[in-house]
């Protein structure tokens, strides 16, 4: 790929999604297609696996363009997807999961026979929900057969529900909400 075409497929990708593009002509294709791959690729808003489909024709430039532009926009500031190697892997997450749907299904057992504790209880099931949602996003971000965008879909939301500070530094919160197996005894 030359630098004109790096450049010509980088204005394409940063413009506004709608943006009007009149497609390139049928013997420039080739080569235009060619560089938005390779730029959407590295900037991992395109997994390899959809260059069959993603701006595999002509006249679906447009479409697959703005397709392309929309992820920039929504994934610009997403951590990259080498990010998700700092956590753990998707089959110990997996392990993890069961276990917090158990708990939350043990909790909501619960409920009906311990009226008295009934707030606390919903606490309890509220804090387990919000620590599946951050495993899920982990095990989301971990999981390789999922396209690029998707695992970083599931870095942002983790950075989201994290924090920065936590995110960066690693810094996970157990899976279930261990600070209430003491007094839900």
């Amino acid at each position: 790929m030359s630098a004109l075409e790096y450049v010509l497929a980088t204005a394409l990708l940063v413009a506004p999604p709608g943006t009007p593009e009149l497609p390139p002509d049928a013997n420039r294709w080739p080569a235009v297609q060619a560089a938005l791959h390779q730029v959407a690729m590295e900037w991992e808003i395109l997994d390899k696996r959809e260059t069959r489909y993603v701006l595999a024709r002509l006249e679906d430039y447009e479409n697959d363009l703005n397709l392309l532009r929309r992820r920039h926009q929504e994934l610009k500031d997403a951590p990259r997807v080498g990010d998700s190697n700092r956590f753990p892997d998707r089959s110990a997450v997996n392990d993890l999961l069961t276990f917090n749907r158990a708990y939350r299904r043990h909790l909501d057992s619960r409920q009906t026979i311990e009226t008295d504790r009934s707030s606390m209880l919903q606490l309890a099931m509220r804090e387990t929900d919000r620590l599946y949602q951050i495993w899920d996003s982990v095990r989301d971000a971990r999981c390789e057969f999922y396209y690029v965008t998707v695992r970083r879909q599931a870095l942002k939301r983790l950075q989201e529900l994290l924090g920065p500070e936590a995110y960066y530094s690693g810094n996970l919160p157990p899976h279930v909400p261990l600070w209430h197996f003491q007094e839900l005894r």
